[in-house]
């Protein structure tokens, strides 16, 4: 069953008199609980597309569909609580809030909830547990390295449960055992928790850890 469901997306960008083009007519579905690579060179849309699914930019045209609400008609209100609910988002430079702790970069998205401050802390105990840094709790970003910012990254990002997990080059500044941690942590988030995954990554071996990979060329799908 297709968690995501991309239909007939266009999208361009206005530049000075030029219109720049990065999709035109995109259809594509994204699986229940898969984990996909998306690769492709250096403006073929791979964080655009990023960007559309989680409602962070519009289309110019066509849907995005995810667990059945349609991203793409809702307005910043809506979109901002869904977004909260569905999304969890992990960007290449981590981008942690240096004056916060790890348990409070992760407990962040949990402020918007409904959730009370003892389940906010079971929450974010939790996450911390799942990414292996239970004992970094009061550790500030500058206190870590680059791959347990990264984790607390990915911790902040599946706090709230989300229906889909979106990462942006998430191994891009990491050495190579950072990056082989950080990707055996997606493969567990896959496989034992069930998260649908979905990274756009540069690097071949990232996307071996992934089951299926998509490349994207010039706003055009190939397998």
């Amino acid at each position: 069953m297709a968690l995501v469901t991309v239909r007939n997306l266009s999208k361009s960008f206005q530049r000075d008199s030029q219109s720049l083009v990065i999709f035109d007519g995109l259809d594509l579905d994204f699986p229940e609980g898969s984990f996909t690579a998306l690769m492709g060179p250096s403006g073929s849309g791979k964080s655009t597309l990023l960007n559309l699914l989680a409602g962070l930019d519009k289309p110019t045209a066509g849907t995005v569909t995810v667990a059945g609400a349609e991203v793409s008609a809702m307005n910043p209100t809506a979109l901002a609580g869904w977004r909260s609910r569905h999304v969890g988002f992990v960007f290449q430079s981590y981008n942690l809030l240096p004056v916060l702790t790890a348990f409070q970069n992760i407990e962040l998205p949990l402020l918007l909830t409904r959730l009370n401050k003892r389940e906010r802390r079971d929450h974010v105990l939790a996450a911390l547990d799942v990414v292996g840094l239970a004992d970094r709790a009061d550790h500030f970003p500058r206190q870590l390295s680059g791959g347990q910012e990264q984790r607390v990254a990915i911790a902040r990002a599946v706090v709230s449960d989300p229906t889909i997990i979106l990462l942006d080059e998430p191994t891009g500044q990491l050495d190579a055992k950072s990056a082989g941690e950080i990707l055996t942590l997606l493969q567990r988030l896959n496989i034992e928790f069930h998260k649908t995954i979905l990274m756009v990554t540069h690097d071949p071996h990232a996307a071996a850890a992934a089951t299926t990979v998509l490349h994207l060329d010039k706003g055009v799908l190939t397998q």
